[in-house]
């Protein structure tokens, strides 16, 4: 039987049990141990393995309380890297009590829920290490753990909690903690676009102080986030902290998929003749010193094609979240901004100097923090980077087709919207009457105002006079319509059987020069394969057959009526 792919699935212990594919992570292990860092904040997009990565460390360096449940921990890492390593590092396996938190689940709409949904969290584990209370010296910890395990416990109780519970598992187990914290910001994002970011971030802080800071009983702890947050001072005083950002080279590669990685997937699951596409759509990360692939996007996509080989690519990553930075970016772009979105849309790239230290409330004090952002969270790639004056530029650009798609479509989106404020009514009825020339001055006029990504070409001025037309009132809009001997680029109909239909074919020209013999080819084009003969077919005595030439955000416009 093929093995499952474990798309959706972060449990170590579940993919490893269950036989699903396992891309082998766990050298991280011996990156960790070598490199003995006290407090590890690593910071990575979305959906490239983090939770997974810590439920791994979890199940590697867990003491459960019993043999027989640290014997089935072990067995998990049979056959894997680490195992390969000597005993230098699996003697530290189920050596050290682990407190482990997610806090994924205080994406709540106001600070009462979030807070309460960070409780329960914090509950459950207090639920989890329960048997440590037989080790607890005074009636008054006691009554501390249960009412905290129980919800109970005041906000002090819950801001001191992780330490709280590094001392009480010291106490049973005689071994220092090691500390697990993923998604450490979602409750900063949430909570900033939510209305209550102060709150949030004071109480994360305080957590943060107390377990990580000045705790004796620390082994080591390992946190994980998209953004590396330090303005705020959620680190404060850490002098033990190490951030591993994604222009940090240590552990460069455990994020993501190699090309090693995907190659051997791929012949597994014998879609070796896929790797382009893979690599077209999902590939262009660079995190330190490693080329990685989106391994959400390659596996939701290998697995698609395990069912139909023929599948069509898609932007499952692009589908995990609302995107709203790319929308803010596109609906407040001022010139500077559309220009350069146009650059990269084309394949270009743009150069900002790196704030690794911007913050959820500052996202939106400058471009370059804005830009920073998209970098950090995934948007943007790595090209190349530079020091001038003590200051670190970097070149960036559009990892891949995936999530080009999620640019161009933002655009397309706020541009249909923009259209649907605008009174179009002037360039409308220029059409109808076949005015060319206040048909082109007022769709050049709309021209100027879009965000074009021209490496589309025609593909692109084939959406943006669709989206313009898409208002038109009484009017049937086609696409792509099959007619005569091919298929024509756009059709519009009245209800009105009075009104003449409207026929139009679109070419882009390669200079400024070429558009009038462009604007003729079109014309001549709707003639020669008759993309007007459907009119005559449904009772039609005349046809408005436009050839509308573009070059960047220049147009020209010829009419030519068809008399039948």
């Amino acid at each position: 039987m093929i093995r499952p792919l474990p798309v959706g699935i972060d449990d170590f212990e579940e993919i490893i049990t269950k036989g699903y594919y396992y891309v082998d992570k766990t050298l991280f292990i011996r990156d960790l141990l070598d490199k003995k860092g006290k407090v590890n904040l690593f910071t990575r997009p979305r959906r490239f393995g983090k939770t997974l990565t810590l439920s791994m460390i979890r199940y590697f360096f867990e003491d459960t309380g019993t043999e027989a449940a640290n014997k089935g921990n072990r067995t998990l890492f049979n056959g894997l890297k680490i195992r390969k390593q000597g005993e230098l590092y699996t003697r530290e396996m189920c050596g050290y009590p682990v407190i482990s938190l997610s806090l994924k689940s205080s994406k709540q709409p106001d600070w009462e829920l979030a807070y309460g949904c960070l409780k329960e969290e914090i509950g459950r584990e207090y639920l989890r290490h329960r048997d440590v209370t037989d080790s607890l010296d005074t009636a008054e910890q006691q009554r501390r753990f249960e009412d905290i395990m129980n919800l109970r416990g005041s906000r002090q109780d819950f801001i001191t909690s992780i330490r709280f519970l590094s001392d009480c598992l010291y106490l049973h187990w005689k071994k220092k903690v090691i500390i697990l914290i993923d998604e450490y910001d979602v409750p900063l994002e949430n909570s900033y676009f939510s209305g209550f970011y102060n709150e949030m971030a004071g109480f994360i802080r305080s957590i943060f102080e107390s377990a990580l800071k000045t705790n004796p009983y620390l082994e080591f702890a390992v946190v994980t986030g998209c953004l590396r947050i330090t303005k705020e001072s959620i680190f404060t005083g850490l002098n033990n902290l190490e951030m591993i950002s994604i222009l940090n080279p240590a552990y460069d590669e455990y994020f993501g998929f190699t090309q090693e990685e995907v190659n051997e997937m791929l012949q597994f699951y014998g879609l070796s003749e896929k790797r382009d596409r893979i690599r077209e759509w999902y590939d262009g990360y660079l995190f330190g010193n490693a080329e990685v692939y989106n391994p959400w996007s390659v596996m939701n996509d290998v697995k698609m094609m395990t069912t139909d080989v023929n599948a069509l690519p898609s932007p499952y990553w692009a589908n995990t979240s609302s995107n709203s930075i790319v929308h803010n970016l596109v609906e407040n772009a001022d010139t500077s901004v559309k220009s350069e979105l146009e650059d990269l849309l084309a394949g270009g790239t743009i150069e900002k100097q790196v704030h690794e230290d911007i913050t959820y409330d500052s996202v939106y004090d400058s471009e370059d923090n804005l830009w920073n952002f998209l970098f950090f969270t995934g948007y943007l790639k790595l090209v190349s980077r530079r020091l001038e004056q003590e200051k670190q530029y970097i070149t960036m650009g559009i990892p891949n087709l995936e999530v080009k798609y999620i640019y161009s479509n933002t655009i397309e989106n706020w541009f249909r919207v923009k259209i649907k404020a605008r009174d179009l009514s002037a360039l409308y009825r220029a059409m109808q009457d076949g005015n060319v020339e206040i048909f082109e001055r007022e769709l050049s006029r709309l021209l100027k105002e879009s965000i074009s990504y021209m490496d589309a070409k025609e593909a692109f001025y084939h959406g943006f006079l669709l989206g313009v037309l898409s208002n038109m009132s009484d009017y049937i809009v086609k696409s792509n319509r099959e007619s005569g001997n091919g298929r024509l680029d756009i059709t519009a109909k009245s209800l009105d059987d009075s009104k003449s239909p409207i026929i139009i074919e679109l070419k882009a020209a390669e200079t400024f020069q070429e558009m009038e013999a462009a604007c003729d080819k079109a014309v001549m084009q709707i003639e020669e394969k008759e993309y007007d003969s459907w009119a005559l077919e449904e009772g039609y005595t005349e046809a408005l057959d436009y050839g509308i030439a573009f070059f960047r955000k220049r147009c020209k416009v010829k009419l030519k009526r068809h008399r039948f």
